[in-house]
């Protein structure tokens, strides 16, 4: 597998992690009317941040 190909395979799990956890953090606000939890807002944030990090090295 290229390097190329290798990255965009990394940024697609990262993605569908990001949207997995997303969905959760969603699902709690609007079902059980729970706000996260500011750390865990930051974690996604700072997850964001390095996966966009990747995507502008290309």
């Amino acid at each position: 597998m290229s390097d190329s190909a290798q990255k965009k395979d990394d940024v697609k799990m990262h993605l569908k992690d990001l949207r997995s956890e997303l969905k959760k953090m969603h699902l709690a606000v609007t079902e059980e009317l729970i706000l996260p939890e500011p750390d865990d807002v930051k974690t996604l944030m700072s997850k964001m941040d390095i996966l966009l990090k990747v995507i502008e090295s290309k």
